[in-house]
């Protein structure tokens, strides 16, 4: 069992030495599990490694407060450890980060919030940093949506403990050329694939990056080429050659719109959509939202990467990402977290939900 009388900081160091790369959750959810289960103003359900924890209080409002239980694959960076940055206390480990510190937060509070000025749903979840069909949170969102109904959505996703309004999407597309094999000493006699992707690649190189503000915000898209792949031998001329490319798409554009983007600018190729998650807007003109922000203070910021707030998005409940961590020390062998962080988060999050 966890102890969540003990420190945030604590609790991150516990729930992240408890290895749970994704598809390994369990022993992460039995815990959690095991330490509400004394929290008599909770309900308590779980769905595979997924744990809901609720308030029935009869409040006018509900707000869900979610994070994901799994890490990418652990790169000798546990156990966890104390260290000290430019005079600083982090702690360092897989999962500080990504996303075990703003877990540890939520673990904490859902504890001691007998009394919120909200009910709450604490929702912690599987297999978030793999394919989006074993996402847990999209599981529970097509088999259990009666328990991902509320007003308001916090992800404890890493922010610099900052609020992160909405995400940009994400798309990924195969660009396919197509030639003839020929043996590369007669090269005359067939049609070069990889060469016919050239075009491909200097639209990629030309492509200026737009940024689009929705609702204050102001979000970077990308187009690029992640990936090539084309040829038979040493001695052939290549038949064919794929192209991958990423775009990320700001919240002004829905998926269908994303997708029409790619294929009118690459219209005289075979494109194949192989991925596709939908941007979410900020949701930071909702009245419960502005209150959030003016509790937890500072300049609301736009997420570039994609996040789960997209699913509560499209289910109609405006969210943002607020949560500790450096999102560029994500995945990092390197990951680490300001203790400090740590801290500001559980008492902004605190603060707000007890109307203090």
């Amino acid at each position: 069992m966890l102890d969540l009388t003990a420190s945030s900081a604590d609790i991150t160091r516990a729930i992240c030495d408890i290895p749970s790369e994704s598809g390994d959750e369990k022993a992460l959810a039995d815990a959690v599990v095991a330490s509400l289960g004394a929290c008599d103003h909770l309900e308590v359900i779980r769905d595979g490694d997924a744990v809901i924890a609720r308030t029935s209080l009869g409040r006018a409002q509900r707000v869900i407060i979610a994070g994901h239980l799994d890490t990418v694959p652990i790169s000798e960076n546990l156990p966890t450890r104390d260290v000290t940055e430019n005079g600083e206390a982090l702690i360092w480990g897989r999962g500080t980060v990504d996303m075990k510190s703003g877990v540890a937060v939520q673990l904490k509070l859902a504890a001691e919030l007998t009394e919120p000025a909200f009910d709450i749903t604490w929702v912690w979840y599987d297999h978030e940093e793999v394919e989006a069909t074993k996402n847990g949170l999209g599981r529970l969102a097509r088999t259990r949506p009666d328990l991902l109904v509320g007003d308001f959505a916090i992800l404890g996703e890493p922010s610099n403990g900052g609020i992160e309004g909405g995400c940009n999407g994400t798309l990924r597309a195969i660009v396919r050329t197509s030639g003839i094999r020929s043996h590369s000493a007669r090269s005359w006699m067939g049609e070069n694939a990889i060469h016919f992707a050239a075009p491909i690649l200097n639209k990629l190189a030309g492509y200026t990056a737009k940024t689009v503000e929705v609702e204050g915000l102001a979000y970077r898209e990308g187009l690029n080429a992640v990936r090539i792949s084309g040829g038979v031998a040493g001695n052939v001329i290549p038949d064919a050659c794929e192209v991958e490319v990423n775009f990320r798409f700001a919240p002004d554009k829905s998926t269908e719109e994303a997708v029409a983007y790619v294929r009118r600018l690459f219209d005289e190729y075979e494109v194949e959509i192989t991925d596709l998650s939908p941007a979410a807007r900020p949701g930071l003109d909702a009245p419960i939202a502005q209150s959030f922000a003016a509790a937890v203070g500072g300049v609301p910021k736009p997420k570039y990467g994609w996040t789960d707030v997209a699913r509560f998005s499209e289910l109609g409940i405006p969210a943002v990402n607020y949560g500790p961590g450096d999102g560029q020390l994500a995945h990092h062998d390197e990951e680490r977290v300001r203790i400090s962080e740590i801290e500001d988060v559980e008492r902004g999050l605190r603060g707000w939900l007890t109307g203090a």
